[in-house]
């Protein structure tokens, strides 16, 4: 008597690899599409919720701003406490504007100058130009 369930044949097996390769490789490529298409949301909603929270930091801060002012109409007209708030202001804005030129013309133009130039050094000396002596 045969058993229930008869057990493939090599050539049954070895015809069988394209389409189960196949299969495999689709469904892998599939999971990869769930995984990336999961972390992209994740990252949307992120981004999205750290823009809210920089959006509320900003509403908060004008309201700090317009606490310092109304503390200093205590002391000073409302109009002089709003003024000397803006010129606070102004002058932070003006030395960040500062710091922030300066650090940007270190970096203008974008060319690595220093190892351009340390290369041409290597290159002149292995053509023998910058041996001793020569000027």
């Amino acid at each position: 008597m045969a058993s229930a369930t008869r057990s493939p044949s090599l050539v049954e097996l070895v015809s069988e690899l394209p389409g189960r390769v196949t299969d495999l490789v689709h469904a892998e490529i599939q999971l990869l599409k769930t995984e990336v298409i999961g972390k992209i949301k994740s990252l949307g909603i992120g981004a999205g919720l750290l823009l809210g929270a920089v959006i509320v930091l900003g509403f908060m801060f004008g309201v700090l701003l317009t606490a310092a002012i109304l503390a200093l109409s205590l002391v000073l007209p409302g109009w002089l406490a709003a003024l000397l708030v803006a010129a606070v202001l102004l002058i932070v804005a003006v030395i960040l504007a500062l710091i922030g030129w300066r650090v940007l013309k270190r970096g203008i133009p974008p060319i690595p100058s220093e190892s351009l130039h340390s290369l041409q050094s290597d290159v002149r000396t292995i053509r023998g130009l910058g041996k001793r002596g020569a000027a």
